[in-house]
């Protein structure tokens, strides 16, 4: 494995991961605003390592494996903990349904590279406005400064939440006759 910049700021967010909760759970009044700020960074250095790794061409199999993992394991660590903090229905139903699109969409993902068509469940730009609300979404529900802070967090889950629904809805439609073929086992 070659260490590369975009290889090294992907491990850093995976590092950062426990730091985060800590943070969330530190008995401070300043706390929520560290675990945003660690949140942040760590959403930085996801966009940060992919323009990098393009810019500099240090794409590597390594980087392309793990940075949708630290991904996915920074962002389901934050909607469990807005779940444990608010103790609300209206938290933990998104925070669900946006977990467990993840799962479907990396098994689908994977299934279809297996049949060599990844390519037809690529990301969307569904995806991609998904995502930028789900990040908005979480920093300003772990922040949770104020109650406008929290009512801005809500609407901008619900809309994620919404996007979460559409980009399943476009990924599965798109693998829909390879999913329906009987030929396959």
């Amino acid at each position: 494995m070659r260490l590369t910049i975009p290889n090294i700021l992907t491990l850093l967010r995976l590092f950062l991961i426990p730091v985060f909760v800590i943070a969330f759970y530190l008995p401070y009044e300043w706390s929520a605003f560290a675990a945003a700020i660690v949140f942040f960074v760590a959403g930085f250095t996801d966009w940060f390592d992919g323009y990098l790794a393009r810019k500099l061409q240090q794409t590597t199999r390594f980087g392309a494996f793990l940075d949708p993992v630290a991904d996915k394991v920074m962002v389901a660590t934050a909607l469990v903990l807005i779940t444990e903090h608010y103790h609300s229905v209206w938290i933990t139903v998104p925070a669900i349904t946006m977990i467990a699109r993840e799962v479907i969409i990396s098994a689908l993902r994977e299934w279809m590279a297996e049949l060599g068509k990844r390519s037809s469940v690529a990301v969307s730009w569904v995806g991609k406005v998904k995502t930028m609300f789900q990040m908005f979404a979480l920093l300003l529900l772990i922040w949770h400064d104020n109650q406008w802070m929290e009512w801005i967090g809500y609407a901008s889950l619900y809309i994620a939440t919404i996007l979460t629904y559409w980009s399943m809805w476009q990924y599965l439609r798109a693998a829909k006759d390879d999913l329906l073929d009987s030929n396959h086992h």
